[in-house]
């Protein structure tokens, strides 16, 4: 059974006409055999009664010369039976069960009919002079339907016609719905869709409508988020310079003074990832990214602030990908392993089959699976992991989004011998 729309409405359709078709084909063959098999009797009725007639009036020297003449005009011969001829009755249809009575009625209880003798196929008909049996062949066409070829050819048309317009009919209605899904994967990844086409049937056409104002309301509330974080970032960030600045030149206790420049770090940084998760692609326009190179950067800084990092990276093909937004996928995952993780974090990149990947591996206490989901939406924390650890709980869900924008699966999975996987596969047509 087919799974799309289009295919089993179709379906149910094709079936339901040809059904239809079939339907009236029988009622036609039932309803046409009996007038049929009375003309067709009364046709050989009548032939059989005037060869009869003209053999009895016939004076004897022109009898050798009518039977000539109705073989080669009428295409009619006759032959008396013989004691040891053969003879092969009518198929045991309806139909011919029918004829065979009706001449039966009009020319005697003791007529045969046969569509073989002696081996010889035709319409053979028996009849009788004072006492002595003949037999009567006619072509059988005048037993066979004329045009029935005909007819086939245009039902099968007139069937054909109606599954393709039933096609057509299904494919306007299955056309909006798939652009409709499009549509609605586009949102899903983050991205406005363009309108579609409010035009159809009206309840297509309502539909489309409530799609279209949908969109327009989740991307009018997507720029008002945008807007107030960078208000809000702008207004926070303000005092936030102003008070380091004043720790900075007042503080004596050089371990008061590093603490509090700490703190205010992590605000700063936290105000940055509810940034990064407004605005995932800040506009940027998708570009030829090595995923190989950007990876090498990225642990390249991270080796130089300090932190230990081991790395496998193969070459990858080029990917249209943005290049900030998935910086910031690799950096995430970085700085989530180097807090939670230990000491023993490791960055790998490569090439898979048809997948570019990147993995961050760590020996941290890692994430129970039936948590995994979870820990991709917004502000949510695994708190046996954290311990205490800052963190707005954006992280992983900025991850996630950056993502899925490019097409791409994220996961993350259990690490042989402890610790987490942090898996990021891009099909190597990545979305964009």
């Amino acid at each position: 059974m087919p799974r799309t729309l289009l295919w089993r409405t179709f379906l149910l359709i094709s079936v339901l006409i040809v059904a239809s078709v079939l339907t009236w084909f029988q009622i036609f063959r039932v309803s046409e055999r009996e007038p049929r098999a009375r003309l067709t009797a009364q046709t050989i009725a009548s032939v059989v009664n005037l060869t009869r007639a003209a053999l009895v009036n016939a004076s004897p020297e022109n009898r050798r010369a009518l039977l000539a003449d109705l073989a080669d005009l009428e295409g009619i011969r006759v032959y008396p039976s013989e004691p040891g001829d053969t003879s092969v009755p009518p198929p045991d249809r309806p139909f011919f069960q029918l004829v065979g009575e009706q001449l039966r009625r009009d020319l005697g209880p003791d007529t045969r009919l046969a569509v073989e003798r002696d081996g010889v196929r035709a319409l053979w008909v028996s009849f009788t002079i004072e006492d002595d049996e003949y037999w009567v062949a006619m072509p059988r066409e005048r037993l066979e339907r004329q045009q029935a070829l005909q007819w086939l050819w245009w039902a099968a048309a007139a069937l054909l016609l109606a599954l393709a317009g039933a096609y057509v009919v299904v494919s306007r209605v299955d056309r909006p719905l798939r652009e409709l899904a499009a549509a609605a994967r586009e949102i899903g990844r983050g991205r406005q869709p363009p309108p579609l086409p409010e035009k159809g049937p009206i309840e297509v056409e309502t539909l489309a409508r409530a799609f279209n104002q949908m969109s327009c309301d989740l991307a009018r509330l997507d720029d008002d988020r945008t807007l107030i974080l960078a208000g809000v970032s702008h207004d926070l960030r303000t005092p936030l310079a102003r008070l380091r600045l004043g720790v900075e030149m007042s503080a004596d206790d050089p371990h008061l003074k590093s603490g509090m420049v700490a703190d205010i770090e992590d605000m700063d940084r936290i105000i940055g990832q509810f940034l990064d998760f407004a605005r995932l692609d800040g506009g940027e326009a998708p570009e030829a990214v090595d995923v190989a190179t950007l990876a090498e950067e990225v642990a390249r800084h991270s080796r130089e602030t300090g932190h230990a990092l081991a790395t496998e990276i193969s070459p990858t093909p080029p990917l249209p990908l943005r290049r900030v937004p998935f910086r910031r996928v690799i950096t995430n995952l970085l700085d989530n392993a180097f807090r939670y993780g230990g000491e023993d974090v490791s960055l790998r990149a490569g090439r898979a089959g048809n997948e570019v990947f990147v993995e961050v591996l760590d020996r941290g206490p890692g994430i129970p699976a039936e948590e995994v989901e979870r820990l991709k939406q917004p502000f949510t924390r695994l708190e046996t992991a954290r311990s205490g650890q800052g963190g707005s709980g954006l992280g992983l869900a900025i991850v996630d989004r950056i993502v899925r924008a490019h097409g791409g699966r994220f996961d993350l999975l259990a690490r042989e011998g402890g610790g987490l996987v942090a898996r990021v596969a891009l099909p190597l047509k990545a979305a964009h």
